[in-house]
């Protein structure tokens, strides 16, 4: 009876949240040779001795998977507390080979990756977590239970598996910002979004993608512009998804994209409201950069009139935020002015910004130079 009151007790801990959360769990019933061999293995204290005899447990009972399971587990644990991390993954990865659907032990492995400082099983961990916590919702209502009971039910499965959930998405988003390579971080984020679907992170995920697929890394316009459009639907006033969406559209070859551009730039404008007193750095930038996109956008639908105000509106309140976008709206405004032959004001803005120290300076001062080069002829 002690022996029963044993491994019930232990299971309890382990599992009852889990048992009501419908995943998996590990059984081994009460008074089997396997729960009486865990029962003098609890009894022994030298850490040594214990991964002894769970080694041999696991070997004894090799035709039992709940049994190999739950033992590969205490491995883990007493890896862990002995500070070996590495077998302590190892020997977790085994109990969740043979327990693939117990959530704890996936939490259990998360957080050895996350000391291990590694992504990349983290993020096996977390979308393995998450796909769990989706699933839910996804189970078979039980044989005569009402519509109304059951969404009770998975309602009270999710509330009880949520702060593994919470935790999974966590660390799966750490996992994301901290990889430095652009491609393996654009298979996090694909995998993070499909394992977490509603996720809290979803805005600044959808920003690591759309800096991911941009210039500089992936480059890859298309995906960019498919993986925005996704992220509105979800958010359709995030300023940061609207921006990227315009800047991309200005650059895109299709004769459709400029039009869109111009339609995102003008909702950014309308959204940040940079006139009201309220409006702070992060309102003003958006702002700026949209008048900045729409007027080169108004370019290339040769609008170089309309164009101008836009960049003059940019540069007004770009100035002082942000030198590489303040620079990029004077040149866009000076180009505008060559373009109209209005040179004296091109020298003007283009001489600014020469003066900043941004990727502009150069193509400024080429710029520069084109415009003067007929008056200096002149003169000569």
């Amino acid at each position: 009876m002690k022996g029963n009151r044993w491994i019930l007790s232990v299971f309890v801990v382990l599992f009852s949240w889990l048992s009501a959360a419908q995943i998996d769990k590990i059984m081994i019933a009460a008074g089997t040779p396997e729960d009486q061999a865990l029962q003098e293995i609890s009894k022994e204290t030298d850490s040594q001795k214990k991964i002894t005899l769970y080694q041999a447990f696991v070997e004894k009972f090799s035709s039992n998977p709940a049994a190999v399971a739950y033992g590969n587990w205490q491995l883990s644990q007493e890896y862990q507390a002995a500070r070996d991390l590495p077998k302590a993954l190892d020997y977790g990865d085994k109990a969740l080979a043979g327990a693939p659907r117990d959530l704890d032990i996936v939490v259990s492995q998360a957080g050895l990756a996350q000391q291990l400082k590694n992504d990349a099983k983290i993020m096996d961990y977390a979308e393995k977590g998450g796909q769990l916590y989706e699933g839910l919702a996804k189970q078979p209502k039980p044989d005569g239970m009402s519509d109304q009971d059951f969404t009770n039910k998975v309602a009270t499965d999710k509330e009880a598996a949520k702060s593994a959930h919470d935790f999974l998405e966590g660390v799966g988003f750490n996992a994301i910002a901290d990889e430095k390579d652009a491609k393996t971080r654009m298979s996090y984020i694909e995998r993070f979004t499909a394992a977490f679907p509603n996720s809290q992170y979803a805005e600044q995920v959808s920003q690591y993608a759309m800096y991911t697929l941009g210039p500089g890394q992936l480059n890859d316009s298309a995906r960019l512009i498919a993986f925005g459009e996704k992220s509105l639907q979800a958010n359709p006033n995030s300023l940061p998804t609207l921006l990227m969406l315009s800047n991309a559209y200005v650059e895109d070859a299709k004769p459709s994209s400029v039009a869109k551009s111009v339609t995102y730039a003008q909702k950014i404008v309308t959204l940040a409201k940079a006139d009201a007193a309220d409006a702070d750095r992060s309102r003003k930038l958006s702002a700026g950069v949209a008048h900045s996109t729409l007027g080169y956008a108004y370019m290339k639908q040769d609008k170089t009139a309309a164009a101008i105000p836009e960049f003059k509106a940019a540069s007004a309140l770009l100035k002082g935020q942000d030198d590489t976008a303040y620079a990029t709206a004077l040149y866009r405004l000076g180009y505008a002015y060559a373009k109209l032959n209005r040179k004296a004001e091109a020298k003007d803005v283009l001489v600014e910004v020469v003066k900043i120290n941004s990727p502009l300076k150069q193509p400024a001062q080429d710029l520069l130079d084109k415009v003067e080069a007929p008056v200096r002829a002149k003169a000569k």
